[in-house]
């Protein structure tokens, strides 16, 4: 893909975004299930559907730019979910292993708030406000996710983590 104007870079983004959004349904369900704390674990599922509203959001706006959200791989994201996926497989105290399961979603969720953010920061410039409006939404959600993570750990997974000592 050439990047000839901004709005290509915006479609670029988007493809970007749309591929994370896939690979981190893909991975969700894993998440869901290797959290021990039933907060956590609902925490992961509910995030799962609201993931998959997202998607949908993506893809009303490729359909007003009339494109396809096909053809790019996420390399940032593939690397964090691989991250996630390897903390999974040690060997860890429930507790703590949910502890870095909260560290691993927020990075995902922080990744996924600077794309949202530059992609609408390009709709607004190119007065695409529908897609700046639906872009806000999502990134208004993953503001959500990463506080609620966030309660989460410093109320219930850090200490109790913390006292495995």
């Amino acid at each position: 893909m050439e990047l000839r104007s901004l709005q290509d870079l915006l479609v670029f983004e988007l493809k970007d975004l749309y591929s994370a959004e896939q690979q981190i349904l893909d991975v969700l369900p894993r998440m869901a299930e290797a959290a021990s704390h039933p907060a956590l674990r609902n925490a992961f599922e509910q995030h799962e559907s609201v993931t998959r509203e997202q998607v949908r959001r993506l893809e009303r706006i490729f359909e007003e730019l009339g494109e396809s959200p096909k053809g790019h791989k996420c390399k940032g994201m593939e690397g964090l979910i691989r991250e996630g996926r390897d903390l999974i497989a040690q060997e860890a105290d429930a507790a703590v292993r949910d502890a870095g399961l909260i560290g691993a979603a927020q990075r995902i969720e922080h990744y996924e708030i600077a794309g949202y953010g530059t992609a609408r920061t390009f709709a607004e410039r190119l007065g695409m406000d529908e897609a700046a409006r639906l872009l806000q939404q999502t990134l208004d959600e993953e503001g959500e996710t990463d506080h609620r993570l966030t309660g989460l750990a410093e109320q219930i997974i850090n200490p109790a983590a913390q006292r495995r000592l």
